[in-house]
């Protein structure tokens, strides 16, 4: 079930609020604690047909009520009697309210400042105070910026208990909690009805967990693959990703994640049962830390933007260059199925990424020259290789049909080791494998030159396509392409 929270300042607005988050949610929570004046709150619960979590929160447990505590103790006492579906009482004053009618207890553990401890042996304390005063469900409520601090609640969810559990992770894990928390089975999710209601930054809208991540059809089954991050073009692809394995008929979500300490990330993971982690475009040297195994690609120190559990094992893949090269193919009118075959190709860089980009294109037998702004690194870079080196001075009067750019430090102009912009010229081809989804200074400079430019979007477009595939086998549908 989702828990829509609505905080009403009014006894007039109450009602509205209620039918409108009544029109989305499954279960709302009344927050009687923003209210200016006591209201008829039996009148309220009537209001909808969904039943209804009466709540009112002190300041310390990030509500809104600032009187004293025996007249919120007398206004919880009175909303029992009216006989709400649910009430939330707090770990401390749950026994000084005792069970009236058919409603249910919501005892809650809130900490908005620090995560509960991770020992088993405080986690289970909670439970033994909550059964002591008589819960039906226990809930935990404390900041979750990252998987770390989430995972006291996230283990706890994870495990079968006696009583059950709801949880509300306060920051960007929250909702790695709750997408999770659905999978094992607990009673509700929370979430705001729209933007600007949320109850702490970060939370999830009904529309987000309808549209982004389909939570409804997530079962106890679905397999979880995670997503390195929350901002909006993680969402956009973890959206796309998501239409498409259910278009695909996959039990498969993906799911956003954060995380400071990769030395845990591994066991959390396998304990989660998360399939694996797809890191940020152009690699993730955090990702790469935790893989036991790369492609041949990725040589060593390749940046691994793929992290999957194969067999037990952790290994990491590069999906960037793969999709760059597609790009590049698909852009190669009339040649045939080998389209970079013979084709002077000058890779821009002496880093990984641009080791990896030299295994692709010389696989697909093109005809592959190496540059750089650090010329010692350049050089040793086309030794290890085997392709041939160009240095600065004869950059110029090399032959190029396709420039790729590897490096993320390069610097336009005509000082040492910067690109000199009269290098670009028509009828080149380039490519910034190391621009992520921006554009870059040097693809403007390029453009307005005349070459023919590789958009990043393009490249983005296939990079999910690459991911997407990687990990299910499947193509994303077509009419995900332009999602």
């Amino acid at each position: 079930m989702i828990c829509i929270s609505v905080t009403p300042e009014s006894r007039r607005l109450a009602k509205a609020d209620l039918l409108n988050a009544s029109r989305q949610g499954d279960l709302i929570e009344l927050c009687l604690d923003h209210l200016v004046r006591s209201p008829d709150i039996a009148d309220l619960i009537e209001a909808v047909d969904k039943p209804i979590l009466v709540t009112c929160r002190r300041s310390q447990d990030g509500g809104q009520w600032t009187g004293d505590e025996t007249e919120r103790l007398q206004l919880l006492r009175q909303a029992i009697v009216a006989e709400p579906e649910w009430i939330e009482l707090d770990l401390d004053i749950a026994k000084k309210v005792p069970r009236y009618g058919r409603t249910k207890r919501v005892v809650a553990h809130t900490s908005l400042y620090e995560s509960l401890g991770a020992t088993r042996s405080e986690i289970d304390s909670v439970f033994d105070a909550a059964r002591d005063a008589d819960a039906d469900v226990v809930k935990f409520t404390w900041p979750t910026p990252t998987l770390e601090a989430a995972w006291p609640l996230l283990s706890t969810v994870s495990q079968k208990r006696d009583l059950p559990v709801v949880g509300m992770g306060l920051g960007p894990c929250g909702l790695t909690f709750s997408l999770l928390a659905r999978k094992y089975g607990s009673p509700w999710i929370y979430a705001a009805l729209e933007r600007g209601m949320e109850a702490y930054e970060g939370q999830p809208t009904v529309g987000d967990l309808d549209e982004i991540h389909r939570w409804r059809s997530i079962s106890n089954k679905t397999h979880f693959i995670g997503f390195d991050g929350f901002d909006s073009g993680t969402m956009e692809l973890i959206g796309l990703f998501n239409h498409a394995a259910e278009i695909a008929g996959l039990d498969a979500r993906w799911l956003p994640l954060a995380w400071s300490d990769t030395g845990r990330l591994k066991q959390m993971l396998e304990v989660l049962k998360v399939g694996g982690v797809v890191g940020r475009s152009g690699g993730d040297e955090r990702l790469g830390e935790l893989a036991e195994s790369r492609e041949e690609a990725l040589g060593v120190d390749g940046p691994v933007d793929l992290l999957m559990n194969r067999d037990g094992a952790w290994r990491g893949f590069g999906c960037l260059w793969r999709a760059a090269l597609r790009t590049l193919e698909s852009q190669q009118e009339g040649s045939g199925d080998r389209p970079l075959d013979r084709r002077n190709v000058l890779v821009f860089g002496s880093g990984a990424l641009a080791r990896t980009m030299i295994f692709g294109v010389t696989r697909r037998k093109g005809l592959v020259s190496v540059a750089g702004s650090n010329e010692k690194e350049t050089r040793q870079l086309a030794a290890d290789t085997g392709v041939r080196f160009i240095p600065a001075q004869n950059l110029y009067d090399t032959l190029v049909d396709i420039v790729v750019l590897a490096d993320p430090d390069l610097e336009l102009g005509p000082g040492r080791g910067q690109l000199n912009p009269a290098f670009l010229r028509p009828p080149m081809q380039v490519i910034d494998v190391a621009a992520g989804d921006e554009d870059t200074e040097v693809l403007a400079e390029a453009r307005a030159r005349g070459c023919c430019v590789v958009e990043p979007s393009v490249v983005r477009r296939n990079l999910a396509e690459g991911v997407f595939r990687s990990i299910t086998g499947q193509d994303l549908p077509a009419d995900n392409h332009d999602g």
